[in-house]
């Protein structure tokens, strides 16, 4: 354990942390993850391995952030969010790699959403509170609060509450 800013937070020895990102008391951070310049990660929240953090993102209390996900620049993350292994955020929508004009699309995922594995989060949408993205699925448009999407693209399967349960 090391100490850093309010409280104890663990770092593993391979994770990369810029000195100018901020990490929450209670905070993990895993095998060869990065976090960039001005990040904002707050309480009690696991950074799992090789997860990439990217400059200015902002993330809340008490999320789950799992292996493999890189959260791009212009993405913000409200508290008791999980992100699944392997999910992909975009910023740019329109990316190339001449665009000399290149202008961040940001995101927002709202308090309590799960983002299930290898989802992809078109920049621009926003996630409602406590919807959930079912694996692999591929976000291009918002998602309604308390909702459950799937598919390519994701489309509304039914409402559910708090504990992801289908709603009649």
């Amino acid at each position: 354990m090391m100490n850093r800013s309010d409280g104890d937070i663990y770092i593993h020895q391979t994770a990369e942390i810029s000195p100018t990102a901020s990490i929450g008391v209670n905070t993990k951070i895993w095998n060869n993850a990065q976090v960039r310049d001005e990040a904002i990660i707050g309480n009690n929240c696991i950074i799992s391995k090789d997860v990439y953090i990217d400059t200015r993102v902002e993330i809340g209390n008490g999320c789950k952030i799992q292996n493999s996900v890189s959260v791009y620049f212009g993405v913000t993350i409200e508290d008791d969010v999980f992100i699944g292994p392997h999910t992909s955020f975009t910023n740019d929508k329109t990316p190339r790699a001449f665009n000399n004009n290149w202008e961040v699309t940001k995101t927002q995922i709202k308090k309590g959403a799960s983002l299930g594995a290898n989802c992809t989060i078109v920049c621009g949408v926003n996630i409602g509170e406590y919807a959930m993205i079912a694996a692999g699925a591929v976000v291009t448009k918002d998602v309604e609060p308390y909702t459950l999407v799937m598919g390519n693209p994701a489309k509304k399967v039914c409402k559910i509450d708090i504990n992801g349960n289908k709603l009649k």
